[in-house]
């Protein structure tokens, strides 16, 4: 995201997750199986399933869901083994993508995966092609107007990585990512409510896109987020 119309982006991306919002639930109930079953059923000793089930919470997922997903990985119910793959690729104009995906069949997935590319103006690439532009890594952004001295010493005293104050006068703390939780809530209760804030890979440098570039772009990253096998896709494309 440009970072002169870095807000616009993310409200408007904000937007797209709300719309988007109900028709997750199956790709959380994967990730929090995967999580539990790596990592065993307790959340305060498994960070990668206290995210899922913080993802799962804010989609209004019911416990019960949760739980069952839970006790599928922890092996206490029957369930579905799945397999992580990541995949990585190009966009229009060679904007790097990574697709992140949970699946009990590898070869429909990137099947599915490689279809997705080619229809849309992309192409996937080899493993190691682009995640090197990548790092792994939590992010929160606060509006405009917020603080930037207060939000910072509570940030860094949290264990925060970085503050970087952007050009639209938004702020973006960058966490550790299994810190990420206890970072987040450490801001809110000294009073910073990030308006959004996730575990991502985040780009060390964007590809501006726009006009009909920028639209493929978006049918892309759609497309790749609408397999059913894809947990998550990111992207460096900046779209105006």
């Amino acid at each position: 995201m440009a970072g002169h119309s870095k807000w616009a982006n993310i409200q408007h991306r904000k937007g797209r997750q709300d719309e988007k919002r109900g028709k997750i639930w199956t790709k959380l109930i994967r990730e929090i199986t995967v999580a539990a079953k790596m990592g065993g059923g307790d959340i305060a000793t498994n960070p990668r399933l206290r995210l899922a089930i913080d993802k799962a919470k804010d989609s209004n997922m019911p416990s019960d869901n949760v739980q069952r997903a839970v006790q599928r990985g922890t092996g206490s119910l029957e369930g579905v083994n799945y397999e992580e793959i990541r995949y990585e690729g190009y966009g229009l104009n060679g904007a790097a993508v990574i697709v992140d995906a949970l699946t009990d069949n590898r070869t429909r997935t990137v099947a599915e995966v490689r279809h997705a590319f080619t229809k849309h103006g992309g192409n996937l690439g080899s493993d190691g092609s682009v995640a090197f532009l990548f790092k792994h890594c939590g992010r929160m952004f606060f509006a405009p107007g917020t603080s930037e001295d207060a939000l910072m010493e509570a940030a860094l005293e949290a264990g925060a990585d970085d503050v970087i104050p952007q050009e639209d006068g938004s702020i973006e703390v960058v966490t550790p990512p299994y810190e990420f939780a206890q970072i987040k809530d450490a801001l809110i209760a000294k009073g910073f409510s990030p308006e959004l804030g996730e575990v991502t890979m985040r780009p060390d440098t964007e590809s501006d896109l726009s006009g009909d570039d920028a639209i493929k772009m978006q049918k892309l990253l759609d497309a790749l987020e609408s397999l059913d096998d894809v947990q998550e896709v990111f992207t460096n494309a900046s779209m105006e």
